[in-house]
Order: structure tokens, then sequence, then C-alpha cells
């Protein structure tokens, strides 16, 4: 699988004003070793985005990691978008250490592409999940997040 990182930043930036608003940075989108998809999107530290303590708002982190997870969904995805439309179905975070300062939100596919895609090929709405890790910049995890997408045919 080849991925153009660029063209997934710029097609994520233009489907989601919200992620320009932020600023987010997409900081890489690649394959993996066992044919899945890692993103990696940054949020930058900005006293606009902060909570009370002075660190990233949880709405800000919260953002930030579905919008890796979407990225990485158009990346594994994104040839599909005539057949099917993604959509975040729901997801789950956990703060679990106070961040502070610019944030890195990894995700990576939780289900094999292959069988996403032979399951909307047989007439399914296939789900599948897509894990998030939030860490500081020099790596200290601060939150985790899953989001289930699903890709609902045309």
């Amino acid at each position: 699988m080849t991925i153009d990182s660029r063209q997934v930043a710029a097609n994520m930036l233009d489907a989601v004003p919200f992620a320009r608003t932020l600023g987010l940075e997409f900081v890489e989108v690649a394959p993996e070793a066992d044919g899945g998809v890692r993103a990696v999107v940054r949020l930058p530290d900005s006293p606009a985005t902060h909570n009370h303590v002075g660190g990233p708002h949880a709405g800000a982190m919260f953002s930030l990691g579905e919008t890796a997870s979407g990225a990485v969904v158009l990346a594994a995805f994104g040839q599909l978008l005539d057949r099917a439309v993604p959509l975040a179905v729901r997801g789950e975070i956990a703060y679990r250490k106070l961040a502070m300062g610019p944030v890195l939100a990894t995700a990576r596919l939780g289900r094999p592409a292959r069988e996403v895609i032979e399951e909307l090929a047989s007439g399914g709405r296939p789900e599948f999940p897509v894990q998030v890790e939030i860490a500081t910049e020099e790596g200290k995890p601060t939150s985790a997040m899953t989001v289930i997408w699903t890709l609902r045919p045309n």
C-alpha cells in the first residue's frame, strides 16, 4: 500500500475545517508492516486551546484523536469513497495524565483493511475500531481513545 501523506492531510483539512481551526498538524500518515495504517497528528501548544490548568482542553484533545483516526480511515479506505461514506459511529477517551504543551495523537487501524473491504463488497456496513494514543512530545502517554468507524454504502 502506498500512501501520499500530504494528500491525506490536505483532504482532511478540506473536509474538516475544525482541524484547521485547532491548528492541527499532520506529522505522518504511513502504512504499517501488517497491512495497517498509522497516522500521527500534532496539536500545538496555544492559549486558545488551553483549559483551566494551562494544558490542552479535553475537547481539543478529543478532536485531535478523532482527526488522527479519520486520517487513518481516509488513508486505508479513500479508494472506496465512490462506493461508501466513512462515518465515526462513536468514540471513547480516557484522560489518564495531565497533558501540558504540544501533544501528538498516534492512531492505528484496529482491524485488517482487507476484512473491512470484503465486508463492504459483500453488501455489509462494516464497523471497525481505530485506536489512538495521545502523548506529550517527549512521549509521555496522557490519553487513550478508541473511535469506531463505519463505511456506509452509497
